[in-house]
């Protein structure tokens, strides 16, 4: 048979099975009703139900694809394009710390970064950009323009971000030492509310979940209280406070006159003094009579200098005393209203905090259990882990619901597993070599890499469980944290120590070691109130090699 009457037939089948898959997609009832109605299907969505808040998006570096996840399971997909070689995004747990909309880089040609979400204040984020395919970024996590702006409308900050080398998808677990949800006592220090993170980490467009305890909406409702009642304060005091600061500004050039004036008057006196100093000083010293009468000359007429000029010190501070009077006055109100305003804005910062969900570590390294709440460290106490010298894995435990009584929680979890090098570098990286014109004519195996590798495997259920099976939680610090899990809550075990990156502003990052870590390693760690959005993200680095070729230095960043 001829190349071409080949090629023909094989053109046929193709045809063919692309009809009698349409017509199997036209069998669903939803997708023919969205036929019908002329909406168009979400090219992103993974199943045609209605999406519920995310709960965790899991990052594959294999399989350059982020896949989205309710408490029912995957909700959203798309291909991404992660760290190249050399600034590898890391393999790793994370949270969103920050969400801009319209964000570009301050220091690298002010690249434009569209719906960024920043996973740690070093620069790794995800944002809308070109994907070719392949890994070719700084570290960031590039998202379809599309997609990175559908993802932005539906996270909120706290969002559980899993960066993984393989495609492993959430799986329900139960086991004893998963936090059941107690009543809270009256003196509870740390308190938490799920419905509270409508605006928080499960997004804007999050419903309050089922079973919502009693005492759980009544707490919530005590601390939007507090919240609105002390933020409403801080507000009447920051107006009051007007009045005072005009009056304070108005009187400090009057201030500071009457401050030079007494300076200068003190300063005055000052140099009488050490002129009747130095004539106590002569007159010691003389020995003849008429030595010693110039001396004493001398030394009446510094002693009257010296009377002098504290007669007119006191007369300054005399005169200009109503002025700094009234300065200080109008200051010492200034200072009191806001001492009221800022003591008001704590106590709801505080009540908002406790609404917040709520983050506990533990680490085989450090053998701690850690716990933040709203990006801040609420708790830090030993635990015991059996046979703490054998590995015990990276696993993300994550609440995504009550259950039926109100009191059980649903639980999902995902593990991270350890590197496999040879696996690692042929998959979906490469190693640099000097040649830089050829690195980027060699996509084409992790292009094939990423194609094997896309369909999510579900989380290795044995290990996890295995994992929680080697902790024990002393009773007390148990009954404290079960005060506090609810839906969004999460729970993480690793062998690793919470990283460098885990400070201001942040949940829990734990890097998993094994990996290549360039993206954190090229740069240092910011400030999280360094500037203006904190420009530091590697993702829109002006190439040189783009430079040498000629091309838009936007196409790499």
């Amino acid at each position: 048979m001829s190349c071409a009457r080949v090629a023909k037939r094989l053109a046929v089948l193709q045809f063919a099975a692309a009809m009698a898959l349409a017509a199997v997609g036209s069998a669903d009832p939803a997708a023919a009703k969205k036929k019908e109605s002329g909406e168009k299907r979400d090219p992103y969505a993974v199943s045609e139900r209605e999406p519920g808040p995310p709960m965790v998006a899991v990052v594959s570096l294999k399989a350059q694809r982020v896949t989205v996840y309710d408490a029912e399971g995957a909700i959203l997909s798309a291909p991404v394009s992660s760290g190249q070689s050399g600034y590898e995004t890391p393999v790793g747990i994370y949270s969103v710390l920050q969400k801009n909309a319209e964000h570009y880089s301050n220091i690298y040609e002010n690249a434009a970064m569209p719906n960024m979400q920043r996973i740690t204040w070093s620069g790794v984020a995800f944002h809308g950009g070109p994907l070719p395919g392949y890994p070719a970024s700084h570290g960031c996590v590039r998202l379809p323009f599309k997609f990175a702006e559908r993802f932005f409308g539906l996270t909120g900050l706290g969002l559980r971000v899993i960066i993984s080398s393989d495609n492993v998808a959430p799986v329900p677990v139960s086991h004893p030492l998963l936090f059941k949800r107690t009543p809270y006592r009256s003196d509870a220090g740390l308190v938490t509310k799920a419905t509270a993170l409508v605006g928080s980490m499960l997004g804007p467009q999050s419903t309050p979940p089922r079973n919502e305890p009693e005492d759980v909406t009544e707490r919530a409702a005590a601390l939007e209280q507090i919240m609105t009642v002390k933020t409403a304060e801080a507000e009447a005091a920051e107006k009051e406070a007007e009045a005072p600061r005009k009056l304070v500004k108005e009187r400090t050039p009057d201030k500071k006159q009457a401050d030079k004036a007494i300076k200068s008057a003190e300063t005055a006196v000052k140099r009488a003094a050490d002129g009747v100093a130095y004539a106590d000083k002569i007159l010691g010293r003389a020995k003849s009579d008429k030595s010693k009468q110039k001396a004493e000359e001398r030394k009446a007429k510094a002693d009257a200098k010296l009377i002098e000029a504290q007669a007119k010190l006191e007369a300054v501070k005399a005169e200009v005393q109503p002025k700094i009077d009234a300065y200080q006055e109008a200051a010492d109100a200034l200072k009191a209203i806001e001492d009221a305003r800022d003591a008001a804005l704590a106590e709801a910062r505080e009540a908002e905090r406790k609404m917040a969900p709520v983050s506990v570590f533990i680490s085989l390294k450090t053998q701690k259990l850690y716990v933040r709440q709203k990006f801040q460290p609420v708790l830090e106490v030993p635990v015991t882990i059996a046979d703490p010298g054998r590995p015990i894995g990276t696993h993300t435990f994550t609440a995504v619901d009550y259950g039926e009584d109100g009191r059980q929680m649903r639980w999902n979890v995902v593990s991270i597993g350890s590197p496999s090098r040879d696996d690692y570098f042929d998959d979906y990286s490469y190693r640099d070599d000097d040649d830089d014109y050829d690195d980027y004519d060699r996509p084409r195996r992790r292009r094939n890499a990423s194609k094997e590798s896309s369909a999510p495997k579900p989380t290795d259920i044995a290990a996890a469980t295995a994992a929680l099976d080697r902790i024990t939680i002393p009773p007390e610090t148990m009954e404290r944290i079960s005060e506090l899990v609810l839906p969004g809550s999460s729970l993480i075990i690793s062998d690793e120590e919470a990283s460098k990156e885990t400070g201001k502003q942040t949940d829990f990052v734990v890097l998993v070691s094994g990996y290549p870590q360039g993206a954190i390693k090229k740069r240092p760690k910011r400030d999280p109130y360094y500037d203006d959005y904190f420009g530091y993200n590697n993702d829109d680095y002006y190439d040189r090699r783009s430079r040498r070729r000629g091309r838009s230095p936007f196409g790499w960043w």
